[in-house]
């Protein structure tokens, strides 16, 4: 029997010896284990801390080396037979520099905190290279302030709609979020906010006051487009809705929208590219970057006013 070949040349398989790094990341491949997204609240995170880790090239050895962990521990993870600490996703982020998206994952995983839906979003959320969201009650979660969401959020403790540890656990969350202004490359963010999310005072006065300045601050930021969609819009506003448009690394698009209750990924091409259209009509509607500016700048003078 002949030997088996590469690239038509005959070899000695028993003579035939891969470098030590490449055997080990054969026989990870060999003996790897398929999981389910699904199976466990930790399974995405697994599967994207495996992805990451192929992408470099390493061994599960390899990585434990550079994070401090066994290459056990560092398979138990990958198959969601061990559930990963804090301390442990952000030690994986820095050694895979993957910015924050281990941290946003674990994050996610904690399903007591957030509706559903929301987890697999924020999953597509720390990966994505352009952001538009279009909001019309609240301000965008990752242009807020942590005094503007901690009240919007204790405001559902006193309404019995949530608990003091989950709203804990959601602005840490935010946090996280907002650390993808901290990404290298930072992904592009464009938001219209609907007049009635400058309007509405959440927390009061000061707060506001503080809210509108931090958007004046971020709306001048590279990478960053702020906009005001006027009532005076009426009818010729595209969205009745909240809706948010991200857009992946391989050009890829997807929806996010709300509802009370859950959240939903909208993956059909004909649907988000109606979502696209709309989007792109209601920039061309709204008040221009520099008007928006203004227009932002007005209404916190007069929420300063109301404080003083």
């Amino acid at each position: 029997m002949s030997p088996p070949s590469i690239g038509g040349c005959a070899y000695d398989r028993k003579a035939f010896k891969l470098p030590v790094h490449a055997r080990g990341i054969e026989a990870s491949a060999v003996n790897r284990k398929k999981l389910d997204p699904k199976s466990g609240p930790y399974a995405p995170f697994g599967i994207q801390l495996r992805r990451l880790r192929e992408e470099k090239g390493w061994t599960q050895g390899e990585l434990g080396r550079r994070m401090g962990y066994s290459d056990t521990h560092i398979s138990a993870v990958e198959t969601a037979l061990k559930s990963p600490k804090l301390e442990f996703a952000l030690a994986a982020d820095k050694a895979l520099d993957s910015g924050n998206q281990l941290e946003l994952l674990w994050w996610s995983a904690q399903h007591g905190a957030l509706i559903e839906g929301l987890p697999e979003y924020l999953n597509i959320e720390a990966k994505a290279i352009a952001m538009r969201m279009f909001e019309i009650n609240i301000i965008p979660a990752i242009l807020q302030t942590l005094e503007y969401a901690r009240v919007y959020e204790t405001a559902l403790v006193a309404r019995g709609r949530s608990t003091a540890e989950q709203v804990e656990e959601r602005m840490n969350l935010l946090q996280s979020r907002q650390r993808c202004f901290e990404r290298s490359p930072m992904p592009t963010v464009h938001a219209v906010l609907d007049e009635a999310c400058l309007r509405r005072p959440i927390g009061g006065a000061q707060v506001m006051a503080r809210q509108l300045r931090h958007l004046e601050t971020m709306a001048q930021c590279p990478g960053v487009t702020i906009q005001v969609a006027p009532f005076e819009l009426g009818e010729d506003r595209p969205f009745y809705h909240p809706v948010w448009l991200l857009t992946l690394p391989h050009r890829a698009m997807v929806g996010y929208g709300e509802t009370l209750k859950r959240g939903f990924l909208e993956r059909d091409a004909d649907t988000v590219a109606e979502w696209a259209r709309d989007y792109d009509q209601l920039q061309v509607e709204a008040l221009s970057r520099a008007a928006s500016l203004r227009f932002i700048r007005r209404l916190r003078e007069e929420f300063e006013k109301h404080a003083a």
